[in-house]
């Protein structure tokens, strides 16, 4: 029997590689953004708008995702810069996946833009690991345009790590008994999960390399950044039991997640990705004519790890505020502050035969008004756009 062999992988600039296949392949263009100063950002209008991605000329300008675009703008003035196209994205992302499906049937896709692949046994198949990923990494190149990194190793820590390795197109391995070699020279900043104030935190404690974590007091990282504390360490030393979870292929429901650039911390940004996600299952929803009866909040953390939690609603709805309500309260009953990496909702019990609502002497809620509202905002955006109108709340997203 195969040793256990997992795959992390990664698209390499994933909005902006879609963004110039897009532009060579469909519109004929000759100039591709990813061999100019270029990034993918929100509307210049809109003064919360971030980097979402960057081509590697512009990382020499030390451009950096999630930083405002003025402040890109002022370290590289000639920054190209395009504006999101999320339905062009989504396409590109289903494509990607439906390649990493031919290879194993579990397949657990972790952002719209990475995933990893259990090959466990798919020797005969496809080769030794190797063999496999650059075949693998090779088919993306060649049939779809934009390149991969393949990180293999014997956990999906390991490889995610391998996979961060020199980029582009690059496959790379990480396993354990090359975990001091390879990567406990680098920086603490660079292991898994670290961010910009636990760095600080462990720099304090003379901690400066992802070695010096593994060989720590793990008392004393308990004390300095408790439940984290230990989770980091566990991955310094390359542990990581987690199992590869392929998404259910049950279309009994309509979801949508999310997963940030940035771990979300704080309820109030959690809750307007919510209502973003909520828009999304609403408008779906109503486009088809169905309702739903039961709404899931799914959260996976910083360690890979994850939660969720369901209600079922006193009636069905396709209303996007009753959606996000619901959401809400089930954010607000199980989530205990860890770190958040993915967001996601999904619902369930759909039915076509939903508009039988029956009213409450005690709730004075407008559901008509709600009903009109979702109906302008979806006509609108049918016509114009899908950034032609957004609730104020999400200006900041």
């Amino acid at each position: 029997m195969d040793d256990r062999t997992i795959f992390h992988i990664d698209v390499n600039s994933a909005f902006l590689s879609w963004e110039a296949v897009h532009r060579l392949r469909d519109l004929g263009e000759t100039l591709d953004l990813r061999t100019i100063p270029s990034a993918v950002g929100g509307d210049m209008s809109k003064r919360h708008g971030v980097i979402l991605a960057k081509s590697i000329p512009a990382k020499k300008y030390n451009v950096r995702t999630g930083e405002p675009i003025v402040d890109a703008l002022r370290k590289c003035p000639n920054l190209t810069l395009v504006s999101p196209d999320r339905e062009l994205y989504a396409t590109n992302s289903a494509a990607f996946m439906e390649i990493l499906r031919r290879y194993s049937d579990v397949v657990e896709q972790y952002s719209i833009d990475e995933a990893f692949v259990d090959m466990t046994g798919t020797r005969a198949l496809f080769g030794s690991p190797m063999e496999a990923a650059y075949r693998l990494k090779d088919e993306i190149r060649d049939t779809l345009g934009f390149t991969v990194n393949v990180g293999i190793s014997s956990n999906k820590l390991l490889a995610k790590m391998a996979g961060e390795f020199e980029k582009p197109d690059k496959v790379h391995t990480l396993f354990p008994y090359e975990i001091q070699e390879k990567m406990w020279p680098l920086p603490v900043g660079e292991l898994f999960s670290v961010g910009g104030a636990s760095e600080q935190k462990l720099r304090r404690l003379g901690i400066n390399t992802i070695g010096d974590l593994a060989r720590a007091d793990l008392g004393t990282l308990r004390a300095a950044l408790k439940k984290h504390g230990e989770a980091i360490w566990n991955f310094a030393n390359g542990r990581d039991l987690s199992l590869v979870e392929a998404e259910s292929a049950d279309n009994k429901g309509y979801g949508n997640s999310t997963t940030l650039a940035f771990d979300v911390t704080d309820a109030d940004t959690a809750k307007m990705i919510l209502l973003s996600l909520a828009e999304t299952v609403g408008r779906r929803l109503r486009r088809d004519g169905a309702w739903i009866e039961t709404v899931s909040v799914a959260l996976r953390f910083f360690d890979l790890s994850r939660a969720s939690h369901q209600c079922v609603l006193d009636y069905a709805t396709n209303i996007t505020d009753e959606i996000y309500q619901a959401a809400c309260r089930l954010f607000d009953e199980f989530w205990d502050g860890t770190p958040i990496r993915l967001i996601g909702i999904q619902t369930g019990k759909v039915t076509k035969d939903g508009d039988n609502r029956q009213m409450s002497l005690f709730d004075d809620t407008d559901y008509e008004k709600l009903e009109r509202l979702d109906k302008a905002m979806d006509s609108i955006r049918e016509k114009f756009g899908e950034n032609a109108v957004r609730r104020a709340s999400l200006t900041s997203l």
